[in-house]
């Protein structure tokens, strides 16, 4: 197998690891906003997402409609989403050229 294509297969995994996990902590959130002090921090939130979990993010935000009145949140999910897009896409390049 090609050392690039393992590349791109590795970068998407570790994107679709931490989608789950926003996913997941998203929802988590949501729940725990009912009743309760103990919350997951925002900062963590949007680290998850601008650390890989973009898309993961912005599923659990849609499905459990939490934070989704916050523009810093959309801004800051749809630029993480824009840049593991863009990698994705410059991988691809990189392999086509490369051969």
């Amino acid at each position: 197998m090609d050392k690039k294509l393992i590349v791109i297969i590795c970068y998407v995994s570790y994107l679709l690891f931490m989608s789950i996990i926003a996913f997941f902590l998203y929802k988590k959130d949501k729940k725990m906003a009912g009743g309760g002090p103990k919350r997951i921090k925002e900062k963590t939130l949007l680290g998850v997402a601008a650390l890989g979990g973009a898309l993961g993010a912005e599923l659990g935000r849609r499905l459990a409609h939490h934070k989704t009145d916050k523009g810093y949140f959309s801004l800051t999910i749809y630029f993480s989403l824009l840049l593991e897009i863009a990698f994705i896409v410059l991988f691809v390049i990189l392999m086509v050229a490369g051969k």
